[in-house]
């Protein structure tokens, strides 16, 4: 069975981490809640998530792919070495690292974006182009193994191209 961790932290976007997390397992796919820690966090609302699994007991050869949800969380994932590192190694092992809204902010971190097509929410657009992607403004951008979307509204598309691309 796959298995895809969907990174979280307090201050996380619900949609961003909800829809993923419900359309992965409508497809047969495992869904793993990975955090700096194993412990519950909150999101801009106040919901709670908890985490599967700290990131220092998480193994990159474990996992099909990688989620990166927006809200102010990525700001706080990126901090970590640790999640940068998996993040880069999912990445360089030519598997699905997908990202929305805010979620760009890590990629940003994991030195993946030079010479890639992305996009994100608006405002960390000159975070993406100063890490040496292409910013195209549409709701998905696929480049190979990258999967990127700008916010919410975009979910549909974006999970249906991370689930076209994890299906292959």
């Amino acid at each position: 069975m796959k298995q895809v961790a969907i990174l979280v932290e307090d201050q996380y976007q619900e949609l961003e981490v909800w829809y993923p997390y419900l359309r992965l397992k409508e497809e047969g796919i495992k869904a793993v809640f990975l955090g700096p820690e194993k412990k519950q966090y909150k999101s801009k609302l106040g919901y709670p998530v908890e985490a599967d699994l700290g990131i220092k007991n998480a193994k990159p050869g474990d996992f099909s792919g990688v989620i990166i949800p927006g809200g102010w969380a990525p700001d706080l994932l990126r901090r970590y070495r640790e999640i940068n590192q998996f993040v880069r190694s999912i990445f360089d092992e030519d598997k699905l690292v997908a990202s929305i809204c805010h979620g760009g902010w890590v990629l940003v971190s994991a030195g993946i974006l030079r010479g890639k097509k992305a996009t994100s929410f608006f405002a960390i657009k000159d975070d993406l182009l100063n890490a040496g992607a292409e910013f195209i403004d549409k709701e998905v951008v696929v480049d190979k193994n990258l999967i990127t979307s700008r916010n919410p509204y975009d979910l549909p598309v974006f999970c249906l191209e991370a689930i076209k691309f994890l299906k292959k």
